[in-house]
């Protein structure tokens, strides 16, 4: 089980148990956060 860094919420997983979502600096986030926010505000949330 993989949760988001923002959100703390768990990322949805395929059957397969790829990440529906993604990963900046290496830390899971999930598609709603990135819906919510531009890539430049998660990439300086997540130093």
């Amino acid at each position: 089980m993989v949760k988001c860094e923002i959100c703390k919420n768990k990322v949805e997983e395929t059957f397969l148990e790829k990440v529906n979502g993604t990963y900046i600096n290496k830390k899971p986030v999930c598609s709603d956060c990135q819906k919510k926010h531009s890539f430049s505000e998660l990439k300086e949330k997540l130093k």
